[in-house]
Formats: structure tokens, C-alpha cells, sequence
């Protein structure tokens, strides 16, 4: 997360430069192919290799985004996230956690089986994300204040020509496959850009402040945006392109930052720095959200391989709390010893590792998933945030740090 010192530069606070000036961080998110990198082709999702599903009930899809692949499972929106569900456009390339460092910018690349760095990545200035294409071929770097998107080949660990985008903060991808948007937090817009060529479709004023985090609706037709350096939240329409509605957060001081819907679709989750726990919120009626309190600084959240859990990162208090997906109340708190700031992240592709970064304390966690036991402490560059655990399992991804359907 950042802080806007002014309309046009932001820097990593530290915690007591976050008490003294009410500092606003951002959180954000992922990306899409497009030029020599893979292009996403909107019609065919990459397939999965184990076995699916019945087949989907045709009332099921009818209320889809047109040309938004069906659900494997129309009551688990994470059906196609199970461990070793590699699509086979992932299953070759090699297993590593990507991490960008917002101040050193560069992405460190760490061998997950020995917790090892193995190769630094220059890239643009103040990268924040490191987000994976819609057809799971790219990672793109969000390079905010370089105003360019890096391509990242998983299978070679290759950079490619930087491409202009103005204001990347995060970034994600309509469920058909068809617009990257842009989360331009400076420029306040929400920005859909063409998934193939990043050319501008439509600039969207956000008609709040510091545009950050998403998440799908179900069937794809609505988006729900946090805003955070005005506490608000956005509902977009997908196919419209535009904002629906906007509330705002029912605390003074709110920052509202990563947002999940739950498995069953019916409830959605947004994490809030100030606020030291997530908001509940009903997507689609869209009314007044309400608090449920997990730890100071809640940040990031991560959905668990059997759908069955919600992993909140809690950057101001070094813990990581865990919700029942099913009783929407916490079932553990799992605190780094010694202390950390873990922000975001992703969970391995076999469910049994949590990896979040260190905001303030240049290093990155991989935490046990069965009971929250440190199992490395890997020191990186200077402001580590939105880490890519790649390849995960999936048939597309709607970006930030790895979000798959």
C-alpha cells in the first residue's frame, strides 16, 4: 500500500508515518496478455485436467455475462480452484512465487520448494501487482508511477516490452475475456482497456477516491469496486460500463481494501485498515454492509482450496485470521511470531501454503495452511506487495493476484 503525498507522487509510509499523517495505502491488483505475449481469447477458457462436474443446468448460465464460460459448479463460485486443477496452459511451467518490491523496483522471484530467491527482476518504477492474464498465459507488473505494464512469460521468467497504460495501479479482467480494467487510482477512473492490445475502450469516472480492489458477481454482469481514500464503495456494470451505485462505508475514517465474494455468491467480503476487520455486504441488493471485527490493519483476503475458508491478512497486528465460509463467523487467528506486516498474497496450488508479503518489513511469509505455523521468513527488496503465487489452479483469472474461476 502507498501514500499520496500529492496528486502525482506516492512513497511506502512506515507504520509511525502512517499514525502521524492519516496516511492513505492502496492495495491492488492483476493482469491480462496481449502484443508478442499471449492474447486472451474470450470464447474458449483454458481447460482443467481433473474430472469436472455434472453438467451445467442450462437456467443456471442463461443470466450469464454473454460469453463468460459457464461455472463447473453453479453453488461453488472456486468448483475450478481445487489442488491440482492446472489448466493446460499453466501445467508446464515452474512453480514460483512473484513479488513485486514497490521501492526497489524490482520483482523478486522465490523457489517455493526451498524458499530461495532465485532471480531479481528489474522492471518499472513503484511496481505494485503482479497479476496474471485472463487466459493465464502472462503476467503482467503493474508499474504505477512508471505508467507501463511488464509482460512476465511464466514459462521462461522473461520480461517483455513494457507496454504504456497510464496509472496501473491494479488491474483485472471482465469474466468473458474481454476488457482489462485498470483500477487508475491517482486518475480516478476505472479504466477499460481492449484485453488483447491495453487500447482504451472506455475511461469511467470512479466518482470516488483511490479505486483499488474488485470482485465478480456470479453471472458476471456487476463488479464491486473498494475505494480507498474516500471509504466508499462502487456496483459497475460490466457490459455497460458504468457505475451503478456508490455508498459509503458506515465509519468515519474507513479504507476499505480487498474485496471476495464467498463461494455460494450470496455474500461479499471487504477487508478496511481502519475499520480492523472486513465489511459484509449483500452484492446484489447492495445495502449498508456490516462489520465484522478480525484485526488491526485487515488487508488482503484469500479464498482456501476447499472453499471452505476466507484468510484475512491483518497488516497492522502481524496476524492472519481465518472465516468459515459457511458460518460467516472466524474460526482462528494465526499470529507471525515475532511480528510482521503480511499485506497480500495467494495460496499455493495445492492448498497447504499461504503466501503473503511484508509490507514494511522487506521480506515475504509462507505460512501452513492446516494451523498457521511460519514456515519461512524470505528476505526481498524494499516494499513487497501484491505477491503472484503462479501457476495456481483455474480455467481464467479475473486478475489481481490471482483470482480464478
Amino acid at each position: 500500500m502507498t501514500t499520496h503525498l500529492s496528486p502525482t507522487r506516492r512513497r511506502v509510509p512506515g507504520p509511525a508515518a502512517l499514525l502521524l499523517a492519516g496516511c492513505c495505502l492502496l492495495a491492488a491488483a492483476c493482469g491480462s496478455s496481449t502484443g508478442s505475449t499471449a492474447t486472451p481469447s474470450p470464447s474458449k477458457p483454458a481447460a482443467v485436467v481433473p474430472s469436472a462436474p455434472a453438467p451445467e443446468p442450462a437456467a443456471a448460465t442463461a443470466n450469464l455475462l454473454p460469453g463468460m464460460p459457464p461455472p463447473l459448479d453453479p453453488h461453488d463460485l472456486y468448483a475450478a480452484d481445487r489442488p491440482g486443477m492446472l489448466a493446460d496452459a499453466v501445467k508446464d511451467f515452474p512453480s514460483r512465487v512473484y513479488v513485486p518490491n514497490t521501492e526497489s523496483n524490482t520483482v523478486s522471484v522465490i523457489d517455493p520448494t526451498t524458499y530461495k530467491v532465485v532471480e531479481t527482476i528489474k522492471v518499472g518504477r513503484q511496481p505494485q501487482h503482479v497479476v496474471p492474464s485472463w487466459d493465464l498465459k502472462t503476467l503482467w507488473v503493474n508499474n504505477d508511477l512508471g505508467n507501463t505494464l511488464t509482460p512476465l512469460d511464466p514459462a521462461t521468467g522473461k520480461t517483455g516490452e513494457p507496454v504504456d497504460v497510464h496509472d496501473p495501479y491494479n488491474l483485472y479482467f471482465t469474466p468473458d475475456g474481454k476488457y482489462a480494467v485498470v483500477m487508475a487510482s491517482m486518475d480516478r477512473q476505472l479504466v477499460f482497456r481492449d484485453a488483447h492490445t491495453m487500447a482504451v475502450v472506455k475511461s469511467v469516472p470512479s466518482q470516488c477516491a483511490g479505486v483499488n480492489h474488485a470482485d465478480f458477481s456470479p453471472d458476471g454482469k456487476y463488479f464491486i469496486v473498494s475505494c480507498e481514500f474516500s471509504g466508499e464503495l462502487l456496483k459497475v456494470d460490466t457490459a455497460e460500463m458504468k457505475v451503478l451505485a456508490k455508498q459509503k462505508i458506515p465509519q468515519s475514517g474507513s479504507m476499505p481494501q480487498d474485496v471476495k465474494i464467498s463461494p455460494d455468491g450470496r455474500t461479499w467480503y471487504i477487508a478496511d485498515m481502519m475499520a480492523d476487520g472486513v465489511w459484509v455486504l449483500d452484492g446484489d441488493a447492495f445495502t449498508t454492509p456490516t462489520k465484522l471485527k478480525t484485526g488491526k490493519g485487515a488487508h488482503g483476503l484469500y479464498a482456501s482450496r476447499d472453499s471452505k475458508s476466507l484468510y484475512i491478512s491483518n497488516r497492522g497486528e502481524g496476524s492472519i485470521s481465518v472465516l468459515d465460509f459457511a458460518t460467516g463467523t472466524l474460526a482462528a487467528k494465526w499470529q507471525l511470531p515475532g511480528g510482521g506486516s503480511p499485506d497480500m498474497g495467494g495460496v499455493s496450488a495445492d492448498g497447504k501454503v499461504l503466501w503473503l508479503s511484508g509490507r514494511y518489513n522487506a521480506e515475504v511469509y509462507a505460512i501452513d495452511t492446516t494451523d498457521g505455523k511460519l514456515l519461512a521468513r524470505i528476505p526481498v527488496g524494499i516494499g513487497p506487495h501484491g505477491l503472484c503465487v503462479y501457476p495456481q489452479p483455474g480455467r481464467y483469472s479475473l486478475g489481481h493476484t490471482g483470482v480464478f474461476r
